[in-house]
């Protein structure tokens, strides 16, 4: 699978994709091929707080438990409850069912700080 060009990745193998003045996040191809089979994810509430490189969540697979990060800080605006019933999208779907949470960015500017694909692509091809 190729990781989407329109995208930004953070250095935690999250993907940002920008909607108007808020972000969607999600785990990269990589990321979740990684970790296995998923079998849970835990997410923020809707009106929670995340900070730039903290964690904001996690997901649980057959081999171990990873924490989310998060690549903007803001306020968390919506949730997707799908992964409640459905962790498995996050293997079958990592960019389309599989998304996390929106987030409103408290600064844009922090967008700046994310890679372009084909930097992620050049990070994960190293390992």
């Amino acid at each position: 699978m190729t990781t989407p060009k329109e995208f930004h990745y953070s250095e935690e193998h999250e993907w940002v994709k920008a909607e108007g003045e808020n972000v969607r996040v999600g785990i990269t191809q990589f990321a979740q091929s990684e970790l296995g089979d998923i079998v849970f994810v835990e997410l923020p509430e809707v009106g929670a707080s995340v900070t730039a490189d903290e964690p904001f969540g996690s997901v649980e697979s057959v081999k171990t438990v990873s924490e989310l990060y998060a690549p903007v800080s803001g306020k968390v605006v919506e949730v997707n409850e799908d992964l409640n019933d459905n962790p498995e999208y996050v293997n079958e779907s990592p960019y389309e069912k599989a998304w996390m949470i929106v987030i409103e960015p408290s600064d844009k500017g922090e967008l700046d700080n994310l890679m372009t694909a084909e930097q992620y692509d050049e990070m994960t091809n190293e390992g």
